[in-house]
């Protein structure tokens, strides 16, 4: 009888401490990032880490990967780019910017490609398009391997946006773009927007915040 108390009571402490860590350690924080005209904010899991950044020209780009990863290896990265002004480009829509974004994965692997449109979304009150494009054989990497990602389109005020949750996996004939997970993921990096930077505003740029 003793055993068994000093079992409960080990087992009990044991899952108070598993729940302060979860409490300590959230699932996932706010991200705000200026962006050549506007802020971009979604939901970043709190498991990834950034790696890499750099502006050229009127391209930005930022990558995440899992903690413990780098950027040649990994198994899943979410991509944050900006494309500055390309909203003055004739005929442009979140849609027709996601078509080109698959047509660069579809050429890489004719063979293997698959996609999955979500369709047209709002994003508060910018436009946007979501789908779910994939290969299930790509040589680049340290191995061969699938390359699947959740690709969002945002059209701002004057510069479209990306966000990109991929993944690789073992290769196949075809990508796993009907897979429930990437709704799942879409969930998860919400509430996504675009917000007016604020002239003097800084970082946690609260205008944003109290936004939604």
């Amino acid at each position: 009888m003793r055993a068994r108390t000093t079992t409960a009571a080990v087992l009990a402490a044991s899952l108070l401490l598993a729940a302060t860590a979860k409490a300590q350690a959230p699932e996932s924080f706010r991200v705000i990032s200026p962006i050549f005209g506007q802020l971009v904010t979604f939901t970043m899991p709190s498991n990834f880490t950034a790696v890499f950044e750099n502006t050229k020209g009127g391209h930005y780009i930022r990558e995440a990967v899992l903690k413990g990863e780098t950027p040649e290896r990994w198994t899943q990265m979410i991509t944050v780019t900006g494309e500055k002004g390309m909203t003055l480009t004739p005929g442009s829509s979140p849609e027709i910017f996601a078509g080109a974004i698959a047509g660069g994965f579809k050429s890489a692997c004719p063979d293997s490609f698959a996609a999955r449109p979500f369709g047209t979304m709002n994003f508060g009150r910018f436009e946007g398009f979501v789908a779910v494009i994939g290969c299930g054989r790509v040589d680049s990497g340290p191995t061969r391997h699938s390359e699947t990602a959740l690709l969002i389109t945002l059209k701002g005020t004057t510069d479209y946006y990306t966000i990109q949750w991929a993944e690789r996996g073992p290769e196949s004939d075809e990508p796993p773009v009907n897979d429930e997970r990437w709704q799942a993921r879409l969930r998860d990096l919400s509430p996504i927007d675009l917000c007016p930077i604020i002239p003097g505003e800084a970082a946690p740029y609260p205008s944003c915040v109290n936004k939604s």
